[in-house]
């Protein structure tokens, strides 16, 4: 397949969403390295604890499919969005830090990284880093899914309307 570089990652051809370059509609912790979560707006977060069937921790956020340089005499970015829930499962160890003093702040994503670490556990650490909030857990992988076609967008975050309202469903559109 033939192959170019968008946004900091290297793409292959045979898109699902040729428009916005996006490759596929589901990815896993297989994709960690072909992924970023940088500037991605989380609007909800739900933890389904162990009693309740299989420990998971979700995510209701707006992937940022791609960022689009300015073509002069624009002078800011554009992007392709896409509303997406991010798995992980069998989460355990949980552990965070939220700052809202002042104003409710929008949570936003600095970094999403596997950790390495020398402790003998089975299970890998991540981390998400963002700019108001720091929450770190063990879980076996995870799994996004896109729920709607990329929309090209002046700003890093959909509006309610555009994203359909808010939700943690495990469907991809394509």
């Amino acid at each position: 397949m033939a192959r170019r570089r968008a946004g900091g990652h290297e793409l292959m051809s045979g898109r699902c969403h040729p428009a916005s370059g996006l490759l596929k509609a589901t990815w896993s912790d297989a994709d960690l390295e072909a992924m970023s979560w940088h500037d991605v707006t989380i609007h909800g977060l739900y933890v389904q604890p162990a009693e309740q069937g299989m420990p998971w921790l979700l995510f209701d956020l707006d992937y940022i499919v791609r960022w689009v340089h300015p073509v002069p005499p624009a002078r800011t970015f554009s992007f392709w969005i896409a509303p997406a829930t991010l798995v992980f499962d069998d989460v355990t160890d949980m552990v965070g830090d939220v700052d809202f003093s002042g104003s409710l702040p929008e949570l936003m994503v600095d970094e999403l990284r596997r950790v390495s670490t020398e402790d003998g556990s089975v299970e890998p650490l991540w981390h998400i880093e963002g700019h108001a909030f720091d929450l770190r857990f063990r879980a076996s992988g995870f799994r996004q899914f896109i729920r709607q076609p990329p929309r090209l967008v002046s700003q890093r975050v959909l509006l309610r309307s555009e994203r359909g309202g808010y939700s943690f469903a495990e469907t991809a559109f394509a």
